[in-house]
């Protein structure tokens, strides 16, 4: 039994994999109504809060575990650092001593990598090159992934926005039109209601998308009394127009490598649509897709193997 952590900006979240099945655990932090995020020090005390129950819920017997892995940092580069992350690392730490099982560190985007390949069932890719988009609230990313001895996978950045996060803009937008945050599923459902149709130029640097432009431009439509609807559907077009040609520059620049698409922005409906008609993408069930310890408990296994 593999044992994974995850205490990321916005969900509490621990999982066990047994070599093919999962079991995962996670609670959503809670947003006050109008505020567009946490503190990082009310995100810690919320996981602090969260982590008993959700242990106590999944029933860990300590006598079967083989490993156990956290997320210790958003990326696996140097200066990649979030205090939340702490909370899951602490106890990882107390179970890998208390149960004698050895303790790996990744990084969250490493998690996401691995349960997206995960829910396809496309594991074997770590054995090989591919492109992975990491697209969620504070993160616009396209990245190269390759085999790694010690890491399992490496992941370099390759293409981002330059600017606002896809998640960002998703969430101000819905916030400033009075929408719970997080909004994602609320722009979404709020977005296949619309009707019109929106012709978007994408705002590009070479491989690099820019964002920006979408908050001003929701902001106005806001102002100017427009459907909550158009707004929606304005925004999540403007994004994925945005993805849609990120992506065709990577396959320019890289050839044809497999694309899998992880984060919980890409479990909006329309973004999936639109790269789907044009591209052979894969993407990560939508469970698997948003944060989850999922990954984590799949990278201690695999560590384990090696």
């Amino acid at each position: 039994m593999y044992i994974g952590f995850d205490t990321s900006n916005y969900t509490t979240s621990v999982a066990v994999f047994d070599g093919k099945h999962i079991i995962n655990k996670r609670q959503l932090l809670t947003v006050k109504t109008g505020e567009r995020g946490l503190r990082q020090s009310d995100a810690v005390f919320q996981h602090t809060v969260n982590m008993p129950a959700l242990i106590d819920d999944i029933s860990i017997d300590g006598s079967y575990i083989n490993a156990v892995a956290v997320s210790s940092r958003p990326r696996n580069i140097d200066g990649s650092y979030m205090p939340c992350f702490l909370v899951g690392i602490n106890n990882a730490v107390s179970i890998s001593k208390f149960s004698g099982a050895p303790l790996f560190k990744t990084s969250h985007q490493v998690g996401h990598i691995l349960a997206g390949l995960y829910s396809i069932d496309r594991l074997d890719l770590i054995n090989e090159s591919f492109i992975a988009f990491h697209i969620s609230g504070g993160t616009t990313e396209a990245l190269l992934v390759e085999p790694d001895n010690d890491e399992i996978v490496t992941a370099r950045i390759i293409a981002q926005s330059s600017d606002l996060k896809a998640g960002q803009a998703i969430d101000r937008a819905g916030v400033m039109m009075g929408l719970t945050f997080p909004c994602g599923k609320e722009l979404d459902r709020l977005s296949l209601l619309s009707e019109k149709e929106f012709k978007i130029k994408p705002s590009m640097n070479g491989l690099d998308c820019s964002l920006s432009g979408v908050e001003n431009k929701a902001k106005n439509m806001f102002e100017s009394g427009e459907t909550k609807q158009d707004i929606s559907k304005f925004v999540l077009t403007y994004i994925s127009n945005s993805i849609d040609e990120m992506t065709k520059r990577i396959i320019d620049n890289y050839g044809n490598l497999p694309i899998m698409f992880v984060g919980g922005v890409m479990s909006n409906s329309l973004i999936r649509k639109q790269i789907t008609k044009k591209y052979n993408a894969y993407f990560a069930k939508p469970d698997l897709s948003c944060d989850n310890a999922c990954g984590i408990a799949i990278y201690a296994y695999l560590k384990d193997r090696k």
